[in-house]
């Protein structure tokens, strides 16, 4: 859908004013802006005088979820490959015992071997993990950086449309 007018853009947030639009509702609006005939966006970026400061907030907001995110991983991560060292001492432990028949040392060797097979796909899993967390942080950051970007620029477009010069050019 392609959005001509302000009253259609406020339909679809579901609001009657611009003062009524939250942070989540403010997020949906940038979505929205492809959407939009580029004049009528602008006309009401103007209108929120903190709209980069929205736009730095939220960044600021990804960045601390994703520390933390990081944070919490990297301990979650530590306490899984503890886990693993400890049943790979048990298991060297048992394996040193000498009145161990050949099918207990292969069945002791074949833990020990699963769980380095374990610990690998775990690591694996998490980098996988990581690897999401921060593509869904650049995505954010980019998408806030660029509606600070549209803002600042709409509102340089509009002052050069409105400065004296530009009339003595004309």
């Amino acid at each position: 859908m392609r959005y001509k007018n302000e009253a259609e853009i406020m339909q679809a947030l579901g609001i009657d004013s611009w003062r009524n639009l939250s942070r989540d509702k403010m997020v949906r609006f940038a979505a929205m802006m492809p959407d939009m005939d580029t004049e009528v966006a602008l006309k009401i970026v103007e209108q929120f005088p903190v709209f980069k400061d929205f736009a730095k907030d939220a960044v600021d907001a990804m960045e601390k979820a994703h520390q933390s995110t990081l944070s919490a991983n990297k301990q979650s991560q530590k306490h899984v490959h503890r886990a693993f060292r400890e049943i790979r001492e048990i298991l060297k432990g048992e394996l040193s015992k000498d009145d161990l028949s050949w099918e207990e040392k292969k069945f002791l060797i074949e833990q020990i071997q699963e769980t380095g097979r374990l610990e690998f796909q775990k690591d694996s899993e998490n980098k996988k993990f990581l690897d999401a967390a921060l593509r869904k942080v650049m995505v954010g950051a980019g998408a806030a950086i660029g509606l600070a970007v549209v803002f600042v620029g709409g509102k340089l477009i509009a002052e050069s449309k409105d400065s004296p010069e530009d009339s003595l050019e004309s």
